[in-house]
């Protein structure tokens, strides 16, 4: 058995190939996300992964959407978001497959 915080990884990355992590995988990367209302994050896209975000708490903006509690978002590969959390929030995100240096800012 092996046993971690979230707030000892990367980010809110726990499975993946970062370091530390709890479960290091290349198959995908999963996150939970905290953000302070306010907090944003360039327009950007993945060329490999797939991107899935759970929003668990709070109001964000992505794709010039506003989603909130048990929303799920679903972008595929060369598809552009950015993200604003409107108010404080929490996500989970998983990225398939996990690869990393695969996020490029527009």
């Amino acid at each position: 058995m092996k046993s971690e915080q979230l707030d000892n990884m990367v980010k809110g990355w726990f499975v993946g190939a970062f370091s530390p992590v709890a479960y290091k995988s290349e198959a995908c990367e999963v996150a939970v996300k905290s953000y302070a209302s306010g907090d944003k994050e360039e327009a950007h896209y993945h060329k490999v992964a797939t991107e899935i975000t759970l929003v668990l708490e709070g109001r964000v903006k992505m794709v010039g959407k506003e989603w909130g509690p048990g929303d799920i978002i679903v972008l595929e590969p060369g598809e552009v978001t950015d993200f604003e959390a409107l108010t404080n929030s929490r996500n989970v995100v998983v990225k398939v497959p996990g690869a990393l240096d695969d996020k490029y800012v527009v």
